[in-house]
């Protein structure tokens, strides 16, 4: 026997962008249902959190259990790895010279899940339906999601967070444009004898970044390292230590003496950009709403401000969220940022995969006047942390002001 359930606001995906959407919905007094299963807590990925974001988590009121289980990002190192003919200075960005205490979080996925998912199960306004979804419709002037055991969900406005291969994404009727980069990341936890001092070290190689991001206690750490995918599968497939060994050499043993942790997953990497953000009263969020190879940690940064522009236009059409107009205002709130971050790390990948020589002088130039004029350092840091604020310290004082 099959139910209908009317409501306002659906939400279907179950991830850090998913669950975040339901508790600010909820937040400001929307009922909200949930549909999905409970989170994963076997991700052993981590994922580095700006402060912006991490503000916006103490507001849902999660802040405090993420902050007892993750590492302060109080330094951001860019190094070159390569053997070209253009070398560049090493940049060193402290979060002190822009008066912060530290640029953000690397918090396990894990306990990310676990955080939100336990808040999310005890907000009276959330209905939790722990099931997947097997049919998207929008033919009847309202969403119509059919879950795995027959039941219905109707609503006024869905919002999407059910990951790269959205299928609501698909029943809003809007296309993707994909780009492979021919490479994969390989992605893992190490230990090492030396104190990584909170900082995070992005070493720039000619097949991309090798990132390390610090784990708390002080000689752990995660790592991204992207690679051409041949080359990464044959790096997938080596023992421990054989994989610590070249770790270790590729980093020339700036921590130490490296041990991998278990657990180590590979990852294709593609750019997926949407024609649009929302239509046929479905926003879509998170992965479903973009992708990127993991450079300058933008991913679930870029979801959270996914999230806080639902909220907005939520807000800003009380009576019908999902109206026409609305989809309009979160897809112009929207498009901007998205598409600057996803041209930006896609520039960034090309610098480096590039062997063409102004190219690579056009990289060498920007990080050697990064490296030479604080200014714009601090320009640099700010405009990472919070989007906007940096290019506006250029503007006239008075203009400042008046900017919002």
């Amino acid at each position: 026997m099959t139910a209908t359930e009317q409501n306002r606001i659906v939400i279907v995906g179950t991830g850090p962008a998913g669950l975040a959407a339901a508790l600010a919905l909820a937040q400001i007094g929307e009922p909200v249902t949930l549909v999905g299963p409970d989170p994963r807590l076997d991700d052993t990925r981590t994922t580095a959190l700006m402060r912006p974001a991490i503000e916006f988590l103490d507001r849902l009121g999660v802040g405090d259990a993420i902050r007892a289980i993750s590492a302060p990002l109080v330094t951001m190192r860019i190094a070159d790895g390569t053997n070209r003919l253009i070398r560049t200075p090493t940049v060193n960005f402290h979060a002190s010279e822009i008066g912060e205490e530290f640029f953000g979080l690397n918090i396990p996925n894990a306990g990310l899940n676990e955080a939100l998912g336990k808040a999310a199960a005890a907000e009276p306004r959330i209905t939790w339906r722990r099931q997947f979804v097997s049919r998207w419709s929008t033919d009847t002037g309202r969403v119509e999601i059919t879950l795995d055991n027959g039941d219905v969900v109707t609503a006024d406005l869905a919002v999407a967070a059910d990951g790269r291969k959205s299928k609501g994404r698909e029943a809003a009727g809007i296309t993707v444009h994909v780009k492979d980069f021919h490479q994969s990341a390989l992605v893992l936890n190490f230990a090492h004898t030396r104190h990584h001092n909170f900082t995070s070290t992005e070493l720039h190689t000619e097949h991309g970044p090798c990132t390390q991001v610090p784990l708390p206690g002080g000689f752990r750490s995660s790592l991204v390292w992207m690679m051409r995918s041949w080359d990464a599968e044959r790096l997938m497939a080596v023992d421990d230590e054989e994989l610590a060994r070249r770790l270790e050499e590729r980093q020339q043993s700036f921590l130490g003496r490296v041990t991998v942790e278990p657990g180590r997953q590979l990852y294709p990497l593609v750019s997926m950009l949407p024609n649009r953000f929302a239509a046929r009263r479905i926003m879509i969020v998170g992965e479903a709403a973009h992708m990127f190879p993991p450079i300058t940690a933008q991913g679930l940064n870029l979801g959270i401000r996914d999230v806080m522009d639902v909220v907005d236009v939520v807000r800003r059409f009380p009576d019908d969220p999902g109206s026409e107009a609305a989809m309009r205002a979160y897809d112009m709130q929207r498009r901007p940022d998205i598409v600057a971050r996803t041209t930006a790390v896609s520039l960034i990948n090309f610098s480096l995969l590039s062997s063409f020589l102004p190219v690579q002088m056009a990289r060498g130039v920007t990080l050697n006047l990064l490296d030479a004029v604080p200014f714009l350092r601090g320009i640099f840091m700010r405009e990472g942390m919070y989007p906007g604020s940096g290019f506006a310290s250029l503007l006239p004082a008075r203009t400042r002001r008046m900017a919002p």
